[in-house]
């Protein structure tokens, strides 16, 4: 088995804490609610939304993607800091065993920096190279301007 790293970093406009609150404590809710063709609904199978909580992902009709469940193995408010294992579904082939990711908000003047961690884990000698998860990535980034927008779009929310 193999492991492949790949590192991502973006800035936000939105300070952490919002930010936070809306592309993780409530990214259950908001997701489905601003981008249903990317994600139609999410629910916790097991746990208390804490680790080791399982969570079940269904995709929208936009998606190539039927379902995930992933498991969260850390949730730190304080530091803005979240780390999850994709454990099943069809975004997972018959070559990768599973990925994780670690994603934390950094406070960068009045805004964010995130920083994002993925770790392929491969059956066998598989070799993923950055340009298999490069459109993975993209959709993901996509997804984060749509919150992005939405906290723009209502400065209230999420205070």
């Amino acid at each position: 088995m193999g492991v492949y790293t790949f590192e991502n970093e973006f800035t936000s406009e939105i300070p952490p804490s919002r930010l936070f609150k809306a592309f993780v404590l409530d990214a259950d809710n908001l997701i489905p609610k601003i981008a249903p063709q990317a994600i139609k609904q999410a629910e916790i199978l097991e746990g208390n939304g804490g680790p080791g909580t399982i969570k079940k992902i269904t995709f929208g009709e936009g998606s190539q993607y039927g379902y995930v469940k992933h498991r969260i193995d850390s949730i730190d408010e304080a530091s803005y800091s979240y780390s999850y294992t994709l454990i099943e579904g069809d975004a997972l082939t018959d070559t990768i065993e599973n990925i994780s990711y670690e994603t934390k908000l950094v406070a960068c003047g009045s805004g964010s920096t995130i920083k994002s961690i993925s770790h392929y884990h491969t059956k066998g000698n598989i070799e993923i190279k950055e340009e298999h998860v490069k459109a993975g990535k993209e959709k993901a980034h996509g997804l984060f301007k749509l919150i992005e927008s939405y906290l723009k779009d209502h400065p209230d929310a999420y205070n």
